[in-house]
């Protein structure tokens, strides 16, 4: 209940800010952003490195164990904290390097610091124990403080630049006070580990996250591309209609993220029940996102008209090509996140998420040179269906394997 909560807010939150940011800055300016976001979210990964899932599930196995708990909280952070250095010296240098970086750098300086709130603030440890009140206050708290400050400071296209000051600030604060909360009511201390804890954890979660740079690859590239091919105004068009639909899938993830650990657990001590439960959750969930994508598809234009106005228009087709996303997703994620990494194969994850990496790219370049935004939102959706189709494949040889035994 208490995740489903934070969902709702991160859900309502972009519906409430991103149609008054157009509005106030513009398609171009909200492309701008959009396009600095694509190519910062490449550091977040980075920074995460699969820990969201890798560390909720190792947190969830030694919940009852203290020492054990402390040990893995100590060694992800101070991976984290790791990254986070090597990832800003590493984005500040390909900033400076180029062009079409270079003459927004303040932005992308000012968006690190998103990637660094994001960093500190533990949410696998709190989905590991299941304790997820703690995680909602502050974000609740955070959140609609600064994003309060986006309507009373930004007024015109010159504070466009305080847009990613914000949304950093949010996350930086939520972050803070996380870790005091986990030092004061659980005792777990942060400590810098040792070089070789820290790449104990590296190892540990390699496959995750080169399986969530891959995914970056197709959802980020294609707005990079977009941007460098046909300009600011396309990815406005493009990120208006994309975020709306992502953000309809997200319904899905408090689920998700609170039935992972639980799942963990269960599968070690009867796997064939377990799949029982995830093939029930997911029957069910198939239904209802049917239904609201039948839904979207019928309305887009009233949609599109009510959440950003009449100047988004040119959004509406992307979005009834893009609005099977959010499907698509939850299949994927209950067969591949459910199945597959909670039955410890994440080599077989990895490799649907590689291939369909390489997949978007041979067809990104030519769909979006040609059809611009049009192009890449049925690249993304190309992509999406092929990846859905390899996690059931492998689910379902692993489902397999489980019932002749």
């Amino acid at each position: 209940m208490y995740l489903s909560l934070l969902q709702g807010l991160n859900l309502l939150l972009p519906l409430i800010t991103f149609p008054y940011l157009i509005r106030v800055l513009g398609v171009e300016y909200f492309g701008l952003l959009s396009f600095s976001f694509a190519f910062v979210t490449y550091f977040q990964i980075v920074t995460d490195y699969g820990f969201n899932a890798t560390g909720t599930r190792d947190i969830s196995l030694v919940a009852d164990d203290y020492e054990k708990q402390n040990l893995v909280f100590n060694q992800i952070m101070s991976a984290k904290l790791f990254l986070v250095v090597v990832s800003f010296v590493v984005m500040m240098t390909f900033v400076f390097s180029f062009k079409i970086f270079r003459t927004y750098w303040i932005i992308y300086l000012f968006s690190f610091g998103s990637i660094f709130g994001q960093a500190i603030f533990p949410v696998w440890y709190f989905q590991g124990i299941q304790k997820m009140k703690y995680i909602t206050y502050l974000n609740l708290a955070t959140k609609l403080i600064f994003t309060l400050a986006l309507f009373i400071f930004v007024r015109e296209k010159a504070d466009f630049y305080l847009v990613p000051v914000f949304n950093a600030l949010g996350f930086i604060f939520a972050g803070i006070f996380a870790l005091f909360y986990i030092r004061k009511d659980f005792n777990i201390r942060f400590k810098i580990q040792p070089l070789s804890g820290i790449i104990e954890q590296l190892q540990k979660s390699k496959y995750v996250f080169l399986s969530e740079l891959k995914i970056s690859l197709f959802t980020n590239t294609n707005t990079l591309i977009l941007g460098i091919l046909a300009g600011n105004h396309a990815v406005g068009y493009f990120s208006a209609a994309e975020k709306l639909a992502r953000a309809i899938g997200n319904f899905q993830t408090p689920i998700s993220n609170t039935i992972f650990p639980y799942l963990s657990k269960e599968m070690i001590a009867d796997k064939l029940k377990t799949i029982q439960k995830i093939k029930k959750i997911t029957l069910v969930g198939a239904i209802l996102f049917s239904v609201i994508i039948m839904v979207c598809f019928c309305f887009a234009e009233q949609i599109i008209e009510i959440i950003y106005g009449r100047q988004m228009f040119p959004a509406v087709l992307i979005f009834r090509i893009v609005i099977l996303i959010p499907l698509l997703s939850f299949l994927d994620t209950m067969f591949g996140k459910q199945i597959l990494l909670n039955l410890g194969k994440d080599k077989l994850y990895f490799r649907v998420i590689l291939f369909a990496t390489i997949l978007n790219l041979g067809i990104n370049f030519i769909l979006t040179q040609f059809y611009q935004e049009i192009g890449t939102a049925i690249s993304l959706l190309i992509t999406q269906i092929f990846i859905v189709f390899g996690m059931w494949f492998y689910a379902k040889k692993e489902i397999n394997k489980i019932m002749l035994k």
